[in-house]
This record gives C-alpha cells, sequence and structure tokens, in this order.
C-alpha cells in the first residue's frame, strides 16, 4: 500500500471515529447537546482535526441524517415489498415509519430536528428524495386509478409525512406516552381517511 492509500484510509479512519462518537453523543445528550469540543475530546484529538473532516457541526449532523433515512428507507421499501395492492403499501408504510420512529428515537429526532425537511433540502440529499419517492409510488397509483386524476400527489406526500410526523411527535414530547391501543387507533383511522380521501 503506498503513502496515499495510506493518507486516504487513515483520513476515512479519522472521519468514521467522528461520526462515531457523535452518534454516542447524540444517543446520550440528544443532539442538541452536540458539539465539536465534545466530539473532539471523545475521540481524543483536537478540534482543528474535526474542522480538517467536516465544515462545522451542522455538516456533522447532516451526515446522520443520511444515515437514518438510509435506515427509515429500508424500511420502508421492505414494508413495500410486503403488501401488493398501493392501499396496503401505503398502510404497511405507514406502520414501518411509525415503528422505525421508535426504535430509532435518537435518529428520528437527529432527522427532524428543526422539522420536516423543505422540499428544497429534499432536492439537495438523495436520501430525502428516496424517501419522497417511496412514498410517491402507492400514492400516484391510487390517484390514478381515483376519481380525481388531477389531485397533486406531492401535497398528498406532505398530508402523509406530516400526519405521521405529527402523530410520532406527540408521543415523543409528551410527558408520558399515549397508550397503544388508542396510538393504533389513531394511525389506522389516519391511514383509512388518507387512503379513501384519494380513491373518491
Amino acid at each position: 500500500m503506498g503513502i496515499a492509500e495510506r493518507k486516504k484510509r487513515h483520513k476515512e479512519e479519522i472521519r468514521a471515529s467522528i461520526l462515531e462518537a457523535a452518534w454516542q453523543l447524540v444517543v446520550q445528550d440528544g443532539w442538541q447537546a452536540l458539539s465539536v469540543r465534545k466530539i473532539a475530546e471523545a475521540i481524543e484529538y483536537s478540534v482543528p482535526v474535526i474542522y480538517d473532516h467536516f465544515a462545522n457541526k451542522e455538516a456533522i449532523l447532516l451526515e446522520l441524517t443520511k444515515q437514518g433515512f438510509q435506515k427509515l428507507n429500508a424500511s420502508l421499501v421492505k414494508a413495500q415489498d410486503g403488501a401488493t395492492s398501493p392501499e396496503e403499501q401505503i398502510e404497511a408504510m405507514a406502520y414501518a415509519y411509525w415503528h422505525f420512529a421508535f426504535e430509532q428515537g435518537a435518529y428520528y429526532q437527529v432527522m427532524y430536528g428543526l422539522g420536516i425537511p423543505s422540499c428544497e433540502t429534499v432536492n439537495q440529499i438523495t436520501e430525502l428524495s428516496t424517501f419522497s419517492e417511496l412514498i410517491l409510488q402507492p400514492i400516484k397509483k391510487l390517484i390514478a386509478a381515483g376519481e380525481h386524476p388531477e389531485t397533486d400527489p406531492f401535497l398528498k406526500l406532505h398530508t402523509f409525512w406530516s400526519m405521521l410526523h405529527g402523530l410520532v411527535s406527540i408521543n415523543m414530547m409528551g410527558s408520558e406516552q399515549h397508550k397503544e391501543e388508542l396510538n393504533q387507533m389513531v394511525l389506522k383511522d389516519f391511514i383509512r381517511g388518507f387512503v379513501s380521501g384519494m380513491k373518491s
């Protein structure tokens, strides 16, 4: 292995260490408490070394956000593949999203630290675009088969996303978790209303 290859590998290892340390700090203290100084202390490097790899803390959080959406997208693909009709796919993906939010709570909070990403952010991040396309696929099929083919699928995507995120956020931010039975009833009611609204 040449000197250039060794340097490249070393740089990649440091970058991976930074992300791993950042992730552990997020899990331990929450994403709001993350700082470049804390990451530097955790990996026993100087602060300038962190800045050699990432422009700022936001760039590190962006990488963690990408990782989160990669994991969420994998869950959505699995849910979509396990269903046949667009109605079943939307339902399965809604439940997959719900389970991801609570099984990967630290990731979810990093991903949505500032609310639902804007359209501009979605267009800039491949993982977010993939997420949008996964949800849009069954939505477009339902709209095409419904009585109002002129319905805007992107509006329905944001409705779907906003309702799910809202329900998740209510549970995450509440002083105590709502009963699971109530959650399932609300989730089922939302899915039923969302699907029937596109068909009729």
